[in-house]
């Protein structure tokens, strides 16, 4: 969520921040429409691990295409580069000749199959080999619904990266976004590439702000279907909401502790725009930033000890971090006069926000240890970042040629996938956690 001292970069945004001119706090509302998704990944990584993955027997019948997917989403990692296998016949059971695809330098190599079975549902295989070593690797198999056939895929892309890089992989996790689309707002949950998007909510008034709980479980945001900005969690399996913040002004900019007990947001009820504690069980919100500046855009470190927010107690709006308790503010940016919208890995190594620069807002990675900051994208209106639950992508919404669009980018900016059609724009993204 942005703070009102960003400059408007459309007309349409324009529109959308005299609307709500008064509250002291706006988010990124231009008019978007629903898009069909499609990855297209670009850049080249420094270290690469080339992985040659064969056509799954039996996918040219099914309804997702699953070496399709995997290969996807292990290029977009940037932790693969992958090899030509057109025109391989192999599945989980085949021996390959490990020493042709040496000849092809390829590292790894990952065969399987899909076949219907007589209930509708579909079983899925893999077996993935070092070539290398000449081992195999193991195999999984997942007997699904049609409707879980690209979840299924995800977590082949999931068990590799995992095999052969030692971390989780993050491809069956989810992301939250906001589309606009007809005059209606809607909250979409998605597959952590885009697509198998769901909605979750629809609304003639904006949606704003989406916040997933470390469970989850939960998302929170913020509706203006009471003509003003108020705070819900919705529960993601069964769709029921909750009131979290209505009080006096603008409720805005949550976000949830690590334990899942409480929420920090920005709120106005005391006159300008400071950001309390909420607990989750109930009673009056605790105020943690004293200032008569604007504080806005919470977010916890992922032990809980810390608080980053955005204010401009200093003259500019810049990154600072104060305890759980509101004490001890201390300034964290110091490169650029003018950074917002703090997100910090889930390792706690990185910091990601954005920064304007010579009038353009571009994405920005500051590693915590080093102090070392970098600009990671060419784009010129970022905004919104969020990391992905092993902190090695970040995902993020920017425009470019023109249309607004959502990508995915590693920490060094070398490989970024772009994960809009044609068909439309997205907004404020937010990637979810490991399943639990």
């Amino acid at each position: 969520m942005k703070i009102d001292f960003l400059p408007s970069a459309s007309p349409q945004r324009r529109a959308v921040l005299k609307s709500l001119a008064g509250v002291g706090l706006f988010a990124s509302c231009s008019g978007y429409a629903l898009a069909q998704f499609r990855v297209e990944v670009s850049g080249v990584g420094m270290t690469q691990l080339p992985i040659a993955i064969a056509p799954f027997r039996g996918e040219a019948q099914a309804p997702q295409k699953i070496g399709s997917i995997v290969k996807a989403d292990l290029e977009r990692s940037g932790m693969f580069r992958s090899v030509d296998a057109a025109g391989v016949t192999a599945d989980e059971s085949t021996r390959p000749d490990l020493e042709n695809w040496r000849k092809k330098s390829a590292d790894a190599l990952l065969t399987g199959s899909v076949s219907p079975l007589a209930d509708g549902r579909f079983d899925v295989r893999l077996r993935l080999w070092d070539v290398v070593r000449g081992q195999d690797l193991g195999g999984q198999s997942f007997t699904v619904s049609q409707a879980d056939l690209r979840l299924s895929a995800h977590r082949v892309s999931d068990f590799v990266y995992e095999k052969l890089t030692g971390e989780k992989g993050i491809f069956s996790t989810r992301i939250a976004y906001i589309t606009k689309s007809n005059a209606r707002y809607t909250l979409w949950v998605a597959d952590s590439d885009g697509e198998g998007a769901q909605s979750a909510l629809t609304s003639p008034e904006p949606i704003i702000s989406p916040a997933w709980s470390p469970s989850g479980a939960q998302l929170a945001y913020v509706s203006f279907e009471s003509r003003k900005p108020v705070i819900y969690s919705h529960d993601v399996v069964s769709g029921k909401r909750r009131l979290l913040a209505n009080f006096r002004g603008s409720n805005s900019a949550p976000a949830w502790s690590p334990d899942g007990k409480q929420l920090v947001a920005t709120l106005s009820r005391d006159g300008g725009s400071q950001i309390y504690a909420i607990s989750l069980s109930g009673g009056e919100p605790t105020r943690l930033t004293q200032s008569s500046s604007i504080d806005t855009e919470p977010a916890y470190s992922p032990d809980g000890r810390f608080i980053y927010f955005v204010s401009d107690r200093g003259g500019s709006p810049q990154i600072y971090r104060m305890s759980r308790t509101g004490a001890n503010p201390e300034r964290v940016t110091f490169t650029g006069s003018y950074n917002i919208s703090p997100a910090i890995s889930p390792d706690g190594r990185w910091l990601a926000y954005v920064s304007r620069v010579g009038g353009a807002f571009k994405l920005h990675v500051m590693e915590f240890a080093s102090g070392t900051v970098s600009a990671i994208t060419e784009t010129v209106a970022d905004e919104s970042p969020s990391f992905a639950p092993n902190s090695r992508l970040i995902v993020y919404a920017t425009q470019e040629q023109g249309r607004e669009a959502l990508m995915t980018t590693t920490l060094d900016g070398k490989i970024k996938a772009r994960l809009s059609g044609a068909g439309g724009d997205i907004r404020e993204p937010d990637w979810g956690p490991f399943p639990r």
